[in-house]
């Protein structure tokens, strides 16, 4: 074993341990690129190399009559396309945009202040986590049809804002924030309101940017058909779902879609990807 000092510390680490991670990162990143790189090879091959088995990672003929064909498609639709773009973008900005300013607000006080119930209130977050989007969606639909609110803008805002995990992420990475900062800024005169938005969130831009990651790719790939029955309210995905799931003779434009579909999350991701690890290393539990 060979020691290294580092920092003041000393590590041990042995070259066949190096080689081991290096050869487990290196797997786990083909595992990640191979689907990526196989969506845009399929978006790209004519029709009679889709059913090629076994499937080829690579195009002979390579042609973009896949997106040619969707580019008809949504351009013969009733309700105009760009309708629909407006749409997945307005509900994905602003709520993306809401669950951000929600979830730091209400972890602020989670993290920083003592108040009866604290502690009450964190495990019912907790335990909130366990709960998918499956089982709490019978609730929210009889919620929102009792509120009147089916085939409304309202029916996508209002269930995405109890965003429990960002709740739980901002909460993990606040509690870490130095209260010595906080009661300086108290004793200069800073409101509470001061100290969130001046002090404490330009601190957890790491964290938020995070969360942004996370909301917008969530909210750009939802379904939208159980709330919006009305086409000019129905999102991006909905629509072009619709287009792909035309039978084989429209294999090529559900390959096209696939491609389409990610490159807005992609570009999220490629924006705020530095700062994801950070935040994430600081988001284990804590009392």
């Amino acid at each position: 074993m060979a020691s290294i000092a580092k920092h003041g510390r000393k590590v041990n680490r042995s070259g066949g341990g190096n080689a081991t991670i290096i050869i487990i990162l290196f797997l786990m990143g083909i595992m990640m690129v191979v689907p990526l790189f196989y969506t845009v090879i399929q978006s790209l091959k004519p029709l009679e190399e889709l059913f090629v088995y076994p499937p080829r990672f690579y195009v002979v003929n390579p042609t973009l009559d896949n997106f040619t064909m969707l580019f008809t498609l949504t351009s013969n639709l009733w309700v105009p396309f760009s309708r629909y773009l407006f749409n997945s973008l307005f509900i994905s900005i602003l709520c993306t945009a809401l669950q951000v300013i929600l979830a730091s607000m209400a972890a602020y006080p989670l993290a920083k202040h003592e108040f009866p119930g604290r502690k009450f209130f964190f495990s019912l977050i907790t335990v909130a986590l366990l709960f998918t989007g499956d089982v709490t969606f019978i609730p929210q639909y009889i919620i929102i049809s009792s509120m009147r609110l089916i085939n409304t803008y309202w029916a996508l805002i209002l269930p995405s804002l109890a965003y429990v995990y960002g709740l739980y992420l901002m909460r993990q990475n606040m509690i870490d924030f130095p209260a010595e900062i906080i009661e300086a800024a108290r004793v200069d005169g800073a409101s509470e309101y001061r100290i969130f938005w001046g002090i404490v969130m330009p601190s957890m831009k790491p964290v938020w940017l995070t969360l942004v990651i996370f909301s917008f790719n969530g909210l750009w790939g939802r379904s939208d058909t159980a709330f919006i029955y009305n086409e000019s309210l129905k999102g991006l995905p909905t629509v072009l779902s619709q287009l792909a799931a035309g039978g084989i003779a429209r294999a090529g434009v559900g390959a096209a879609v696939g491609l389409v579909m990610i490159i807005p999350p992609i570009l999220t991701f490629i924006i705020a990807q530095s700062n994801v690890m950070e935040a994430m290393a600081n988001a284990g539990m804590k009392d």
